[in-house]
């Protein structure tokens, strides 16, 4: 007799493996994961590189949360590695200090000065807007239109394709302005990453689930959906694809990503740029607003702490997103938020596409929840996805209460 799962989720990453624990540990539901890459933890997966590198390998991932609800769940599967996430912009041939703060500006107007000299500077130059409605609207209401200029706009362009003023403020407005020397790129009271990676995390979130969880990799759900028995769907993915596209494609950025790894003899030679013995630049990240194709060299070496003579950086490019692409970043713009509000609409309503019901099995009382950036079409932190995620979980256990799920 085949197997009748509680819950089937789709998508290993943040989300369908906080919703999969807690199910199978809290719960006691019986759950099948399926993820179509070869490795669990979606984009926050790491592994070890050819030249012995911890690395991200789909960008960075700067875990950082205020939430101690988070911390708390999180904290059952890792030690921390506390981290004071820094990063640099290169711009007119020097490395700046950045995110803006007082230091960012006394390299601005070449001598020191006080944060009572830079916020009266601020105030001058300060464009009156009151309530922001874009991206450009909120930086220059903030910092005025020459330190926009040079560390907002072009970036942004390059980044998202777009220009600034088409753009939620959200997406700039994630970036802090300080008057202060605090450099630290992110404000979060808890900025650390997992001691010994993010896939070893991921690894005890699964082992924790025991024989509940049916784990699924290099699987595409739609191969499984229309034979496979389930009382709920948990969907993480892009929810334009699942819906077929009906309304049309919804706009996402993606990456590619170019590694390049350096030995201690290379390091040597280039310490005098990064300032530090074993590093190739001076700072975790360095953002790059001008002509360069990428935007960003990472180098998480400095955030991770791993004791490795070697280093990788890996430069970040921009790219159309196609289907057939890694979707990475949701588009915040008014165009975009058109389409979704469709998907969403359907979505809401519970309907299932055709995959779903071409085995024959009755989907009767099946409930589909939405989760997570893709599935969501929001601009999420880690953070936020997995609060997300646990509360999606306490619905779901609930529901399952006192015998299977039901509506």
């Amino acid at each position: 007799m085949a197997t009748v799962y509680d819950v089937l989720i789709v998508g290993a990453g943040f989300a369908g493996l906080t919703i999969a624990e807690r199910l199978c540990t809290r719960h006691g539901l019986r759950c099948l994961l399926v993820e179509r890459r070869r490795h669990i933890g979606g984009n926050a997966y790491d592994h070890l590189d050819d030249h012995g590198v911890r690395i991200h390998a789909y960008g960075p991932h700067y875990f950082r949360t205020n939430s101690d609800r988070v911390v708390e769940y999180l904290s059952q599967f890792t030690a921390w590695h506390p981290v004071q996430y820094r990063v640099k912009s290169f711009t007119d041939g020097r490395y700046w200090s950045f995110p803006i703060n007082l230091e960012t500006f006394e390299q601005f107007i070449g001598r020191p000065a006080t944060s009572e000299e830079m916020e009266a500077w601020l105030a001058e130059h300060r464009v009156p807007i009151d309530q922001p409605a874009n991206s450009e609207e909120i930086i220059v209401s903030q910092v005025g239109w020459e330190l926009y200029e040079k560390f907002f706009r072009g970036y942004t362009l390059k980044q998202w394709k777009r220009h600034p003023r088409d753009l939620s403020p959200s997406v700039c407005g994630r970036i802090p302005i300080r008057t202060t020397r605090d450099d630290r790129y992110l404000r979060e009271k808890f900025q650390a990453l997992p001691a010994a990676g993010y896939t070893a995390l991921f690894d005890r979130m699964v082992a924790a689930c025991g024989d509940a969880l049916t784990l699924m990799l290099d699987t595409d759900y739609r191969e499984i959906a229309p034979n496979t028995d389930f009382r709920h769907l948990v969907y993480t993915g892009p929810i334009d694809e699942f819906y077929d596209y009906a309304f049309g494609d919804l706009p996402y950025r993606s990456l590619r990503f170019e590694k390049e790894g350096f030995t201690p003899g290379q390091l040597a030679e280039r310490q005098p740029i990064s300032g530090k013995a074993g590093f190739w630049q001076p700072a975790m990240q360095v953002n790059y607003p001008n002509d360069e194709d990428f935007t960003r060299i990472v180098e998480i070496k400095h955030a991770t702490g791993q004791d490795c003579d070697n280093t990788t950086i890996v430069r970040e490019y921009p790219h159309d997103y196609t289907r057939g692409r890694e979707p990475y970043y949701p588009v915040p713009s008014p165009d975009a938020e058109a389409i979704y509000e469709k998907y969403r609409s359907l979505a809401a309503v519970g309907t299932l596409p055709e995959v779903f019901t071409a085995g024959g099995i009755s989907r009767a009382g099946v409930n589909a929840s939405f989760v997570g950036r893709l599935a969501t079409y929001r601009y999420y932190n880690m953070d936020q996805v997995i609060a997300l995620a646990l509360e999606k979980a306490e619905q779901i256990g609930e529901m399952s209460r006192p015998k299977g799920l039901t509506t």
